[in-house]
């Protein structure tokens, strides 16, 4: 069974509306090449979400940015098609960006704007994206927050 663990969530918009996905790499320990939130972190001790927030943006994005706190902070376990289990308090944050990104290759497969048309028929799809994501997406409400950015 997984430890519980800090984490810190990303979820990058254009100003267009569009939400920025992030493919995960293949030799990621959970839904690897899965579409997930732009940046997904995890605190090192003593570190706040915030700080871990801005960290995972400059680390996986090369982006010094910080972003804005949204939602409560919630615990939720994940289980892994193989058996994993992953157990997580998290944070998650809001950041409006156009771009550019400078990904890190051996955390990014690929990044993508896309509409919340797109992604709501993505999402239709089963196993193309991290369970966290979606659950994270209805509980925050975040397609309503991009079509107001539109």
């Amino acid at each position: 069974m997984g430890l519980w663990h800090r984490s810190a969530h990303v979820f990058v918009f254009s100003t267009l509306g569009h939400m920025l996905l992030q493919k995960r790499v293949l030799h990621k320990d959970l839904y690897a090449g899965c579409w997930d939130y732009a940046v997904g972190e995890h605190l090192k001790p003593g570190e706040s979400f915030a700080d871990g927030a801005a960290r995972g943006l400059q680390e996986e994005l090369g982006l010094a940015a910080v972003p804005e706190p949204v939602g409560e902070i919630v615990r939720n376990t994940s289980r892994g098609h193989e058996g994993q289990v992953d157990r997580e308090i998290q944070q998650a944050f809001l950041l409006l960006h156009d771009g550019p990104f400078r990904p890190d290759p051996a955390e990014v497969a690929e990044l993508r704007y896309v509409t919340t048309t797109q992604l709501a028929r993505w999402l239709r799809t089963p196993g193309r994206f991290t369970p966290w994501f979606a659950s994270e997406l209805a509980r925050l409400d975040l397609m309503g927050q991009a079509n107001a950015l539109s």
